[in-house]
């Protein structure tokens, strides 16, 4: 057993979302602990994200905006979540990753900002740093906690459940009191020691879960785990069943689901069969540049119509110098045997954004008091059934920073429950070591039974066959778990199968095709 630590303020991830958090908490007094079950604690969505993020575009407006967000998101969206999104969004960006971070935006000849254009935007508003953004934002705002004397950083930390009374209180009298959550059960994977972090607000930063499909641009740590805990606890979850299938990942058996960008498109690159032919104009009026989950279905449609595994992404009218604008894109193709410059890229549609997660209102707050949740393991309305491209990054930020200042306004610490009723994580006599190729083996049947059951495009049977093989899968792991030594990857396993057997039943439960929930019959 390690040490209990305890703050202020826990959160749980170092993506945008809970670098926002923890450095708008930290910077009104709060001591803040943030963990990364990653060695690095740049392994994340965000420093994986290549695209963009939205600034203030030429001749634009937050109620432009606000139309192109909720067309998009097929009518599903939160009103007063995409006003905030549009009102807030680019000011924060600018006031928080140019003026205090000077994240290194790529800038035209003149020395302006370089405004890109994505599908389904209405104008050019996306702010970019080359092909490899998300790094550029990672890396100034875990540097900004790095240095923050209320900040305490640790990787290699596994989150294994909330703290909640009065579900781990030995007080019998905690009983009559409302679900709080007061930290987390933690693992420390370079040694294995499990501890509690205990604190007086919470925040789950944990992205999503797209690690249980087969083919995802997510890094390996995005399994759902916050999702799981939250749901554990007791929390809501929302919209699991719109699940954003990027259209354009890397065909090449060791590329891992690397992502090829749809600025590409957004710059004049077009998609064909592997025949040649155009294909786009026949599915949407936007042709390349509809929204992702349309494009996703139209190659999805295509491989299976000419039994071909993947479409070709042609960049010969590409309207920029590709190795210029798209330098990771074009070094990580090269790797592969692929020179971009000269020919067309392979690629397969693969998971890529959870537009549904835990319920969450207006400030990040669960209805678990003390627990908060934002960026992809969140749900705040905004993005409906369907993600407008480069809003990802934008709401982590906005919501993390709302949280924050939230928690810094309600003073939870002052007033903090005593932290000597919770039970220590039991363990005693496990001594099973884990198997390996068991882990191995349930991960290819989630992903697998994911992809083809739950996957682009879904059938009742399809669902009802997952749910059925899910269901065996889960018991299995369930007595797994409890039989074996406590590590992260009976951690991670155990959280996958639940998130996977949640968003399946979501899909089920809902026979309306929208946005990127898409049902056959």
């Amino acid at each position: 057993m390690s040490e209990d630590l305890t703050a202020d303020c826990l959160v749980i991830g170092t993506g945008a979302g809970g670098c926002a958090a923890a450095l708008a908490a930290a910077d009104s007094g709060l001591s803040v602990i943030i963990l990364t079950k990653a060695p690095d604690p740049f392994g994340s969505s965000t420093a994986e994200a290549q695209g963009g993020i939205i600034g203030y575009g030429l001749d634009d407006s937050p109620e432009l905006l606000e139309r192109d967000i909720i067309a998009t998101g097929d009518g599903l969206c939160d009103p007063q979540a995409v006003a905030i999104l549009a009102h807030e969004g680019p000011a924060l960006v600018e006031d928080l990753l140019i003026k205090r971070l000077d994240v290194p935006f790529s800038r035209n000849e003149r020395g302006d900002l370089d405004l890109t254009q994505e599908a389904a935007h209405s104008t050019r508003r996306i702010l970019h740093a080359d092909d490899a953004t998300g790094r550029a934002i990672a890396k100034p705002l875990v540097q900004a906690l790095r240095e923050h004397n209320n900040v305490r950083l640790l990787t290699n930390r596994t989150a294994v459940d909330l703290i909640t009374i009065p579900h781990h209180s030995l007080e019998p009298l905690d009983r009559y009191q409302p679900t709080q959550c007061l930290g987390a059960y933690v693992v420390d994977t370079s040694g294995g020691a499990i501890g509690r972090v205990f604190a007086a607000s919470t925040v789950l930063a944990t992205g999503g879960f797209g690690q249980i499909y087969l083919h995802t641009t997510n890094p390996k740590v995005v399994r759902g785990d916050g999702m799981a805990m939250a749901a554990r606890a007791g929390a809501e979850t929302l919209n699991l069943e719109y699940v954003q299938f990027h259209p354009t990942a890397l065909y090449h058996r060791d590329a891992d689901g690397f992502l090829i960008s749809e600025s590409l498109r957004g710059e004049g690159a077009v998609l064909r069969t592997r025949r040649g032919d155009l294909f786009m104009r026949r599915y949407h009026p936007l042709a390349d540049l509809a929204p992702r989950d349309v494009v996703a279905r139209a190659i999805h449609q295509e491989m299976l119509k000419n039994s071909d595994p993947y479409v070709l992404l042609d960049l010969s009218e590409l309207q920029v110098d590709a190795r210029e604008r798209f330098p990771t894109i074009y070094e990580t193709c090269a790797k592969f045997g692929i020179d971009m410059t000269r020919q067309p890229i392979p690629v397969v549609p693969a998971a890529h954004y959870a537009c549904g997660g835990v319920k969450v209102d207006l400030w990040g707050r669960t209805p678990i008091d003390r627990l908060y949740a934002v960026g992809e393991v969140s749900c705040t309305g905004l993005h409906g059934a369907n993600r407008l491209a480069s809003t990802s990054l934008l709401e982590a930020l906005v919501w993390g920073r709302r949280a924050g200042l939230d928690i810094s306004r309600r003073g939870l610490a002052a007033d903090s429950p005593p932290y000597d009723h919770i039970a220590s994580w039991h363990d005693v006599g496990l001594t099973e070591e884990v198997d390996p190729a068991l882990i191995i083996q349930d991960w290819l049947s989630i992903k697998s039974t994911m992809w083809n059951y739950a996957g682009i495009v879904r059938t009742r049977k399809r669902l009802d066959r997952a749910l059925a093989d899910l269901g065996y899968l889960a018991h299995r792991i369930e007595q797994f778990y409890r039989e074996t030594k406590l590590s992260d990857d009976i951690v991670g396993l155990r959280n996958a199968i639940q998130v996977a057997l949640m968003v399946t039943e979501a899909a089920r439960r809902n026979p309306e095709s929208r946005g990127c929930h898409y049902r056959l019959d």
